[in-house]
């Protein structure tokens, strides 16, 4: 991989990790044309995806401090047998939804191999069918009215929808930010909850998705020169921070569904290849 490819594979996993149109989806595609190996293809998407959780912490690093904090009060108060789930404040709530949320995606995550596969097999036309079913997802979320609720409002009902919309988009092709954001906006939630939700709840989506996709590039044997690795990582975390303050902006001004409509196009152009290579 060129120091030029380590770039274009950053930019690509900052900008679409967190926009609604699957990071793993356009890397695919970016990988697909360009013919990269399966095994150093596996390896840079967990790098890059690493530089993207890097951008999360940055963005939301008051809030996640917090959590981190209550996360080590409510460990102190398991020890000491004092813990609680009555009278709770608002970061410990956040904590049991988003562990809730998560899941859904620890009970899917093991069939991730066998995903990819399904993939690969049937190529551009399973990855197309991906990208169609993400604009589904994002016309629905579009049609919902404004909605008001919280973390105070959330149930653990809520939670759960949110997190098996999430396990889903495991798929290459399904976006995880747009199946947080849009589910959380079918369920009713504000439009500034459900991005920072989706984002702090990619947390343990990301970091676990890492280290399977660098265990599975180790087992193959992958070698690959560290420079452009690490070009590629810091333009991934640049390009994430910039792509979630675009996010946080055209959630709230409406904007959702210029992505519902990219996401048409790049799935039905997708099928279109994969019958055309076929042809």
């Amino acid at each position: 991989m060129t120091i030029l490819e380590a770039i274009i594979q950053g930019i690509l996993q900052g900008i679409t990790e967190f926009l609604p149109v699957s990071s793993s989806g356009h890397l695919a595609l970016y990988q697909h044309f360009i013919e990269m190996p399966s095994e150093s293809a596996t390896f840079v998407m967990a790098i890059l995806h690493l530089g993207t959780l890097v951008a999360v912490f940055i963005a939301f690093h008051e809030t996640i401090w917090e959590l981190i904090k209550e996360a080590l009060k409510m460990l102190g108060e398991l020890f000491t047998l004092k813990f609680t789930l009555k009278n709770m404040n608002m970061n410990r709530k956040m904590i049991i939804m988003l562990i809730t949320a998560t899941l859904p995606l620890l009970i899917l995550i093991p069939f991730k191999s066998a995903y990819d596969g399904l993939v690969q097999k049937g190529s551009m036309i399973v990855l197309g069918l991906c990208f169609l079913y993400t604009s589904g997802l994002l016309f629905l979320a579009d049609r919902q009215d404004h909605g008001k609720k919280d973390i105070k409002a959330m149930k653990y009902s809520n939670a759960l929808f949110i997190g098996i919309f999430q396990g889903i988009a495991i798929l290459p092709g399904i976006s995880r930010s747009g199946s947080t954001i849009g589910s959380s906006l079918i369920a009713g939630f504000s439009k500034e909850f459900a991005v920072k939700f989706s984002f702090i709840l990619g947390i343990p989506a990301i970091l676990g998705g890492c280290l399977l996709e660098i265990k599975d590039a180790v087992d193959m044997g992958a070698s690959f020169d560290m420079l452009p690795v690490i070009v590629g990582f810091i333009v991934s975390a640049v390009a994430g921070f910039l792509s979630i303050k675009a996010v946080t902006w055209l959630v709230k001004t409406d904007k959702y569904k210029v992505f519902a409509i990219y996401t048409l196009i790049v799935g039905l152009v997708s099928i279109g290849i994969g019958v055309m290579e076929r042809l």
